[in-house]
């Protein structure tokens, strides 16, 4: 890897959560693209961000930045919402020779698609207070009622693996009943974990709502942004992937063959100050 020098096409590309919830993303970009070598982070030390307050985030997505460049990442996709309306501005003002890609909650393809005006967002807090979500609804969204919910719970419910669980029906059925009531025909997912949720959120919502996935988008401005940069691996062999953790690899391992249908080497770094030490990488 070039790790101190210029990015070269083979390097990874680097994707980071909080959690599990960014293997949504990384499943897309495994679909999108394949041949690219992939370092996935999931700082479970620190899940979930949603409550934590912005500043504590933007100093945990600095720190893992910097572990990911560290290991050689030609881009980095800050695959969790909270992190994006945190960090992502300060993130490229930080480290402006490096291509970051975000998430943006989709509620201009909900505004511009839906036929009774009225569309759900499920994210959490700190999506919901942060500026870019408020300029996504100011600029996207004139003339559409928007509902909103934070699903408390759903989060560590999807962290634990139970994304059928009795659990999850119920923190779903008391976000959506309300809003199918109110005519919604669109639920945009803001949160990176909820992609897994699916199958339940269509359970709930019936055949005639809409379902908005962000992370073939994200796929796709990533492979854009690579190939911008001349840094797409144009290889004919599939990229390997390798996953750290914050927290007991275990966990994480466990879960990878559900959630993105394959499994890899889960190294653990620990958090000492704002840095992060790898002890554990497997790399």
């Amino acid at each position: 890897m070039s790790s101190m020098g210029k990015a070269q096409p083979g390097d990874p590309i680097g994707i980071f959560d909080s959690g599990v919830g960014g293997l949504s993303v990384l499943r897309a970009i495994r679909q999108q693209l394949p041949t690219e070598s992939i370092i996935y982070f999931a700082d479970q030390a620190h899940v979930p961000y949603g409550p934590l307050p912005l500043e504590e985030v933007r100093a945990f997505a600095e720190g893992i930045t910097r572990t990911l460049l560290g290991q050689g990442a030609k881009l980095i996709v800050v695959a969790c919402n909270t992190a994006s309306a945190a960090a992502l501005h300060y993130l490229r003002k930080t480290f402006p020779d490096v291509p970051f890609v975000g998430m943006e909650p989709a509620v201009k393809p909900a505004a511009e698609h839906t036929r009774s005006g009225v569309v759900g967002v499920l994210a959490t807090p700190a999506t919901f207070q942060g500026a870019l979500y408020a300029s996504v609804v100011e600029r996207f969204a004139n003339g559409v009622t928007v509902l909103q919910d934070t699903c408390p719970g759903l989060v560590m419910q999807i962290e634990a693996g139970r994304t059928d669980s009795p659990e999850v029906r119920a923190i779903l059925e008391k976000a959506l009943v309300p809003m199918l009531a109110q005519g919604i025909d669109t639920v945009v997912l803001g949160c990176t974990h909820y992609p897994f949720v699916i199958p339940a959120i269509e359970a709930i919502a019936g055949p005639g709502v809409r379902v908005i996935d962000p992370a073939p988008a994200v796929a796709r401005q990533a492979g854009r942004l690579l190939e911008a940069g001349g840094l797409l691996n144009r290889g004919a062999q599939p990229g390997e992937v390798r996953y750290l953790t914050s927290s007991e690899p275990g966990p994480l391992e466990a879960l990878l063959p559900a959630l993105v249908g394959e499994t890899g080497p889960v190294g653990r770094a620990v958090w000492d100050g704002l840095a992060l030490q790898l002890v554990d990488c497997q790399m």
